[in-house]
């Protein structure tokens, strides 16, 4: 019985560890190692020069810290630089915009998913031709169309503008990328619960929504990240200092950085404004990553 047991083991070891595969995989190990060094060493490289001091970047002595750490380029950085200002626009644009986009996404896509209708198809290839329409196409209509409502020199109206593109942009890949979710569930869900007494729309709520959690919470992270980088929008209707967001704010830093040459109070900058998004992915990776390969997976 032991011997049997033993190759037993042997013949597992033997499938677990396939030496020919594995050296076939080198090249793609090299590349992944290479860019995991590349990325930590330029991360580090930013993040040492953040606590150093704009000499200590420019005589290549950012690693050594000779003159200590410098914690006051964050301070300086986040109430000089305006930092807080565009922190805070941005985390409000990409916080309700996420949110909207997932009550907007979220019952489209279940509605599509699970009810068969005439137009169905048809909506369902709308929005994957709508995803191939770059925004720079549709810019100059939609500023004609802003600037035609005189509402760009108000900052409300422009904070609520910023939400509505955001969101309206972002729709058509939030319910596509639902929709396998949804499909995915079992039909005995709706049943059991029709039997119970149910509305259509109470089972969404109740049960469909939160079935759907991983995808929703997946979503949520791309959104809140793609919102939170968006640059060309911003650059065009929110390009006043008190609306600014924290992509088109850092390119006026840098820009500032000609006459100013606080490097080391830009590169605070870069950390703080990288630093949600970051944490955020960190925080969620596991979700993500199960989510993205689990919702392939018909349940």
């Amino acid at each position: 019985m032991k011997s049997i047991t033993r190759g037993k083991n042997k013949s597992r070891m033997k499938a677990r560890f396939n030496l020919q595969k594995e050296i076939r995989l080198i090249p793609g190990y090299a590349i992944l190692i290479f860019w995991v060094v590349f990325t930590f060493i330029v991360l580090g490289w930013v993040l040492a020069a953040s606590f150093s001091t704009t000499r200590d970047i420019f005589t290549g002595e950012a690693f050594k810290f000779s003159t200590g750490l410098h914690f006051e380029n964050y301070e300086k950085a986040w109430n000089a630089q305006n930092v807080s200002v565009f922190f805070t626009n941005s985390l409000f644009y990409s916080t309700i915009s996420t949110f909207l986009l997932i009550v907007i996404a979220a019952p489209a896509a279940y509605a599509l998913s699970r009810f068969k209708f005439i137009a169905n198809k048809f909506i369902q290839s709308g929005l994957v031709a709508a995803m191939g329409v770059p925004v720079v196409m549709i810019i100059l209509p939609l500023f004609s169309l802003v600037a035609g409502l005189n509402i760009l020199s108000n900052d409300l109206f422009i904070r609520v503008l910023m939400i509505f593109l955001y969101t309206g942009i972002n729709v058509p890949f939030a319910i596509i990328f639902l929709l396998s979710f949804f499909a995915n569930l079992s039909h005995h869900y709706e049943e059991a619960a029709g039997i119970d007494g149910c509305s259509p729309i109470k089972t969404f709520w109740k049960i469909m929504l939160p079935l759907a959690q991983p995808g929703i919470i997946t979503l949520s992270v791309f959104c809140f990240i793609n919102i939170w980088n968006e640059y060309f929008l911003s650059l065009i209707f929110a390009s006043g200092n008190t609306v600014k967001p924290v992509a088109v704010g850092l390119y006026s830093m840098i820009q500032s950085m000609k006459y100013t040459g606080d490097w080391a109070g830009m590169f605070a900058s870069v950390i703080i404004v990288f630093l949600p998004t970051f944490v955020l992915y960190i925080a969620l990776h596991k979700r993500i990553i199960s989510s993205i390969t689990g919702g392939g997976v018909k349940g």
